[in-house]
């Protein structure tokens, strides 16, 4: 079987970052195998959110593994996400692992992936996982054309998207540092 089904966006805005993701977890094509995971977490002694997309138990190796990485570089988010992707690609059984991330600090965001990339995003605003793209249109437009805070646009930009992704639903948990 085959399990999908996790949007997570980030939004930066006004000095606050914010990182949300929705609940469900899909079991092939036609089943909803789970309406409330959560899929964002706190690191570092809560300096540090996170969202994963991709398979649970990935993704949760991961975390632990950025996390150590974080102790390691002293809470240095983009030494500690560049030191992860290496060993994620480089490393026999790190390279099997099927998730994404979306990591964020007070000062910045980055997403990470498994192939080596380390990227942030240039308007502030980044998604990944199944509705990702209707999530961040939506971000996208919120941000530019609203007042809102970044963790109302990130909420808000999960609603939309959940109205247009199957793999998507309206149970939402919101994170901001």
């Amino acid at each position: 079987m085959t399990f999908r089904g996790t949007t997570i966006v980030g939004v930066r805005k006004d000095g606050k970052c914010a990182i949300a993701g929705d609940g469900q977890v899909t079991m092939g094509e036609h089943t909803i195998f789970k309406a409330g995971a959560v899929k964002v977490r706190r690191l570092f002694g809560g300096k540090v959110a996170v969202g994963f997309a991709g398979s649970v138990a990935d993704a949760f190796t991961l975390s632990e593994r950025f996390e150590e990485k974080l102790k390691q570089y002293a809470g240095n988010l983009e030494r500690a996400a560049v030191e992860l992707t290496q060993d994620w690609r480089d490393d026999k059984v790190l390279r099997k692992l099927e998730a994404m991330m979306i990591a964020a600090n007070a000062d910045e965001m980055l997403i990470l992936s498994g192939t080596g990339e380390v990227l942030s995003p240039d308007d502030g605003v980044c998604s990944i996982g199944s509705g990702g793209n209707f999530a961040l249109a939506a971000a996208r437009a919120l941000a530019k054309h609203t007042e809102m805070s970044a963790a109302e646009i990130a909420k808000e930009a999960l609603v939309i998207a959940s109205s247009i992704c199957v793999y998507t639903n309206e149970n939402i948990t919101v994170l901001e540092v």
